[in-house]
């Protein structure tokens, strides 16, 4: 990064000083006139290519311009500023001082330069015949250009030890989906102003953000007071219903994003769930870089506001995200993301409708059903069962954890709603009112069957067909 802003500095140094020696190239004075005109680009005023602060020549060194320029056939070239003669030349270390660097680097890789300088310099106290000590620049220079560059800070944790260990021995590469809404990125944010809940606390909400991979464009996004499943389901039913279905989901490994009804839901809407690795959000950097948009622009343009509330905040926020982000030129795609989204081919799929939204992120389970009242119970509730579904024994039930007023009782195996089902009415069962169960078609019971059974009539007759007498006593008192 060093090396090309030196490049286009010397670059726009060239093009100020053809700038004042270009009139006098396009209309070459004639003898006599040249220190005239050379005293007047003189006293006028310039603008610093780097600073931008007006500034003026003196007249031997736009005389030395014009005469380089003059002879020369690429006059913009010849214009630039010289180059070192040592550039790109580094001061040769001694074999002993390369080796002792080398070991100090692998023994202490998380050193800073200054801190690698200083020890070696008392090394070469102590070993004089090392040779010359070089200077923090030389140093640095050639420790880059080994490779030999700072680490981070020691891990504390197990996971992040080996997601360091996993970024040294792999390259990051930057990545993008080919496809309108073929990968899907969402994450929460915590913001850095706090606002005051329901409850009288001052609390920093969390702003969910859907986005495109390939377009950049905001499918949805929303301020909530926690980070919750429900929250992001809440949130990923909207951004459906307005932009479709996706075909990818990527994500970190938070507790929302790994909970049942989330993956159930996702696994039901034909949307491939990835999660990125732990300890590694550069995987999402996408949207890192949208939250750095929200705090530089969207916040800070609430800066005046005092009395900031989660409604304002919602309302701020789409407002900023349809008017502004959305139509602002990317850098990388040098479109805006309403643009690349409106442009490029999609391959998003229908939404289903909002029920069938709310089915899906729901958690599947079993259930036996008391046959004395027809009830199940659920997570502490009990739900009354249709007389027509008496005779399940074991019922399958799809619910989501945070509300049980949509409980469905659905076929285990093919997966169709039977029925919704209603927690238990205490009260309106006290009115004493029964339905009457149906036992048969007609509606009446049939009448018991007189006499003996087939199969026993059918034992007696083998029975006797023996031709053994009983094989029992008659009592005395029955003689």
């Amino acid at each position: 990064m060093a090396g090309d802003e030196k490049e286009r500095s010397s670059e726009r140094w060239a093009h100020l000083r053809f700038s004042v020696v270009g009139p006098l190239l396009a209309c070459p004075p004639t003898p006599g006139q040249l220190r005239e005109q050379l005293g007047h680009l003189a006293e006028k005023l310039w603008l610093h290519p780097i600073s931008g602060q007006p500034v003026r020549f003196a007249l031997s060194t736009i005389e030395r311009w014009y005469y380089q320029a003059r002879q020369a056939a690429n006059p913009v070239h010849v214009l630039h500023r010289k180059l070192r003669r040592d550039r790109g030349r580094q001061q040769t270390l001694g074999p002993d001082l390369i080796e002792a660097l080398r070991s100090q680097h692998e023994a202490h890789p998380r050193w800073s330069y200054q801190l690698h300088l200083d020890n070696l310099a008392a090394l070469v106290r102590q070993q004089p015949h090392w040779g010359p000590m070089p200077s923090y620049s030389s140093l640095r220079r050639y420790m880059v250009a080994q490779g030999w560059l700072r680490g981070r800070p020691l891990p504390k944790r197990e996971g992040e030890r080996h997601a360091e260990s996993r970024r040294q021995a792999r390259e990051v590469r930057s990545y993008e989906a080919q496809y309108t809404g073929g990968l899907w990125h969402l994450d929460f944010h915590h913001g850095s102003r706090k606002i005051l809940n329901p409850r009288g606390q001052w609390v920093r909400p969390l702003l969910l953000a859907i986005l495109d991979d390939h377009s950049r464009l905001i499918c949805h996004a929303q301020w909530y007071w926690s980070e919750t499943a429900q929250s992001l389901a809440h949130a990923l039913h909207q951004a459906f219903l307005k932009r479709g279905l996706p075909r990818a989901l990527l994500s970190d490994n938070g507790s929302p994003m790994i909970a049942n009804e989330t993956t159930e839901g996702l696994k039901r809407l034909s949307i491939l769930a990835q999660t990125t690795l732990p300890y590694s959000p550069h995987q999402n950097g996408k949207q890192e870089v949208f939250w750095a948009q929200v705090e530089g622009r969207l916040l800070a343009m609430l800066e005046g506001q005092a009395e900031l509330t989660l409604a304002l905040l919602n309302q701020a926020t789409l407002a900023w995200v349809e008017r502004e982000y959305h139509r602002t030129v990317h850098s990388q795609t040098r479109k805006t993301p309403l643009e690349r989204w409106l442009d490029g081919h999609s391959v998003c799929r229908p939404c289903p409708s909002p029920e069938q939204l709310r089915r899906a992120f729901t958690v599947g389970v079993s259930r036996i059903q008391r046959q004395s009242d027809g009830t199940v119970s659920l997570a502490g509730v009990r739900f009354e069962l249709p007389g027509r579904f008496r005779h399940l024994r074991k019922l399958y039930l799809r619910y989501a954890s945070w509300d049980l007023s949509h409980v469905w009782l659905v076929d285990e195996r093919s997966g169709v709603v039977l029925q919704r089902l209603l927690p238990l009415d205490r009260a309106r069962n006290a009115d004493g009112i029964r339905r009457p169960i149906a036992s048969s078609p007609t509606g009446q019971t049939p009448p018991p069957t007189a006499g003996i059974a087939p199969r026993l009539r059918e034992l007696m007759a083998e029975y006797a067909a023996t031709g053994l007498p009983p094989a029992y006593l008659t009592p005395e008192e029955e003689i």
